[in-house]
């Protein structure tokens, strides 16, 4: 891999600028490609390296989120000669995927850096709306643009119907019903897909996101398995997050299938997910309206009229409910991690003025 390809994989002047500093310091910029329980492999000027935080950046990381994810521009030590490298620091992110880690419950990002997101869903059964508003809730917060994607068309009797149900409650997002079987729709999302462009797909196991991989790269890049005939559900046939470049010289996201996403954050990306009920709202007697038990709710008024689905209202009472639930968590882990952080802080000081 030669010093051209990072400009092929996204890199620009701005990135340039926030590298300077480290630039000084004889560090070069790489892209975490794949995140292993141990390391990570990168994308460099000196081809592909395994590598690992430094020590002191081990040290001075407070949570999860300060360590490089897939996607995430990095400041290393390349060591090409023993295939290593060593990461000093994650250069400012544009855009990241989160969600909230099982265990502590902290922040885990999923992807970084990236320019589109598909949230991919499947035709082989029932489309879960209230699972694709979650997906977009999100996808809107990561400050990409995100475009549905429902694969297997081939084997759905009625595409227009579902393509009409998507479009229900994703406003005016994209949806594309496609199948890699017969190649219905593909040249649609091969214009998303140019040179130095990155696209995370997100979704849950099963959909064909490994198989829109493997059409996308013209071979057999990724395994692929079937969904269990008994519920319809997928087996995890993607286990880590890894950065893939396609022949287009575009750059695709995979991440492991996930059924259950609990929203990290999600202020902004409701707002965008569910703007027919932000329009209804401005039309409530209070401008603080729960849509639950006021008077002169036009948003209630709208369920009982027909103009707004019921399951579309619980939708948002729910995910907003959640995310109320989740602020608070964050303001106490918040003030834990900044104790953390004075600690750290204080720990180093002292060791300074002991030498």
């Amino acid at each position: 891999m030669c010093a051209m390809e990072l400009n092929q994989m996204g890199w620009n002047d701005s990135l340039e600028e926030c590298l300077q500093p480290f630039a000084q310091a004889g560090l070069e910029a790489a892209r975490i490609a794949v995140e292993h329980r141990g390391g990570y492999c990168i994308y460099s000027a000196h081809g592909e390296l395994m590598a690992e935080v430094s020590g002191k950046f081990r040290h001075e990381a407070v949570c999860p989120s300060d360590f490089p994810a897939v996607g995430d521009w990095v400041a290393v030590q390349p060591l090409p000669q023993e295939g290593k490298a060593v990461i000093h620091a994650v250069l400012p992110r544009r855009t990241k995927f989160s969600r909230t880690a099982a265990g502590e419950g902290g922040e885990q990002i999923l992807a970084a850096n990236m320019d589109e997101v598909f949230i991919v869903a499947a035709l082989d059964g029932e489309l879960n709306l209230r699972r694709l508003e979650r997906y977009l809730t999100l996808a809107w917060e990561s400050g990409a643009g995100p475009t549905v994607v429902l694969t297997k068309a081939d084997l759905c009797p009625d595409t227009d119907a579902c393509i009409r149900q998507a479009q229900s409650v994703v406003g005016g997002v994209p949806v594309h019903a496609v199948s890699s079987v017969t190649g219905q729709g593909m040249e649609k999302l091969a214009a998303c897909l140019v040179r130095a462009r990155t696209v995370a797909l997100l979704g849950p196991s099963g959909v064909g996101k490994s198989t829109l991989i493997n059409y996308w790269c013209g071979e057999e890049r990724l395994k692929v398995q079937a969904v269990r005939e008994a519920d319809r559900k997928g087996r995890h046939t993607t286990t880590q997050r890894q950065l893939i470049l396609l022949p287009s010289g575009a750059l695709i996201i995979d991440t492991p299938g996930m059924r259950e996403l609990q929203l990290w954050e999600g202020a902004q990306g409701m707002d965008q997910t569910f703007a027919d009920i932000e329009t209804l709202a401005t039309r409530c007697r209070f401008a603080d309206c729960q849509h639950e038990a006021e008077p002169d709710c036009a948003v209630r008024e709208a369920v009982e009229s027909g103009e707004l689905d019921a399951a579309r209202l619980e939708s948002h009472h729910k995910l907003k409910r959640e995310l109320q639930y989740f602020e608070r968590k964050h303001d106490k882990r918040a003030q834990a991690v900044e104790r953390r952080r004075i600690k750290s802080m204080t720990r180093g000081l002292r060791a300074f003025y002991r030498e």
